[in-house]
């Protein structure tokens, strides 16, 4: 009997995985295909008018740090491309920072709500989803410019004399990457919040914790998978992002999406826009395992 449910439990997972095989297929061709094509692009020479020549090279790669001296042909460090690339890895930091500060709070209040009040914030907190992302950064471009609402506010109340110079610098960037990503941290963090036992809160000021204290030892401990996840949300999209510094940023202040973009239409250097995106990729990669490392660290009693 034991042998005959062993045999009718493995025909029907091999009638599962059959069912399924066409889903897996149709899976590794549209996510894994075009991964592959780009890797596969990232060795080999560029063409003379953009596209690939079928040549195997490392010059896709090797351009990521290094390029060419026009006299000698020598192999200079690109100051350019790691200019780029400090500047992504860093607005991105700084817009978690930045959306982390504004959002704990928030997610804080929200979570502190009355039950019936908490829908209705959680309403206004989604509402920037509704609009295409392209429109929120002109909407941000409208506050920030020149003629804008921050600066004719500055200019009516005598707090400034002419407007300040805001958009085209990377301190517009950071400002339109913290608007648009702000919920991806604030729906996490109130996800966290929302299990946790304000009970605890009363134990520890019974025990005559500050509330500095309180919210080292207490708070951050329990809610830091939430605060992991938001971060994760919230850096990964920023470091690709391509729309936010293109509008904002004038194209002068590019982070590394926008270097990708270069690259395959003005630059018609593909291979080192592939190695790009591949580099690119394996960040995230690297992001991502933190997280389930720090996730992990978060749940695991013993870790």
């Amino acid at each position: 009997m034991a042998r005959a449910a062993d045999a009718a439990r493995r025909a029907s997972d091999q009638r599962g995985w059959l069912l399924s095989l066409p889903a897996l297929i149709l899976l590794f061709l549209a996510a894994s295909g075009p991964l592959i094509v780009v890797l596969i692009y990232s060795f080999l020479s560029p063409g003379q008018y953009g596209n690939v020549v079928w040549n195997f090279s490392l010059d896709g790669w090797r351009g990521i740090l290094f390029s060419r001296d026009i006299f000698d042909d020598t192999l200079v460090l690109a100051d350019a491309h790691l200019t780029i690339f400090w500047r992504s890895v860093w607005l991105s930091v700084m817009t978690t920072v930045i959306t982390f500060a504004i959002g704990f709070p928030t997610a804080w209040f929200i979570a502190t709500r009355p039950p019936a009040q908490r829908a209705m914030w959680l309403f206004l907190i989604t509402i920037p989803f509704w609009t295409n992302l392209l429109i929120r950064t002109f909407a941000i471009n409208e506050v920030i410019r020149n003629e804008g609402l921050l600066n004719s506010l500055l200019i009516w109340t005598g707090i400034t004399e002419r407007p300040i110079q805001i958009v085209y610098t990377d301190t517009a960037v950071l400002i339109g990457m913290a608007y648009v990503y702000l919920p991806l941290m604030v729906l996490p963090l109130f996800a966290a919040i929302d299990r946790f036992d304000l009970r605890l809160l009363e134990a520890g000021y019974d025990l005559y914790a500050s509330r500095g204290q309180v919210l080292r030892r207490i708070i951050l401990p329990i809610v830091k998978p939430g605060i992991v996840a938001g971060s994760i949300l919230v850096f990964v999209p920023s470091l690709g992002a391509y729309v936010t510094p293109r509008v904002l940023g004038g194209g002068k202040n590019m982070m590394i999406g926008n270097f990708i973009e270069l690259q395959f239409t003005q630059g018609r250097n593909w291979p080192l826009g592939a190695a790009l995106s591949m580099m690119l990729l394996l960040i995230v990669m690297g992001a991502l395992l933190i997280y389930v490392r720090a996730a992990n660290r978060g749940t695991d009693p013993h870790g």
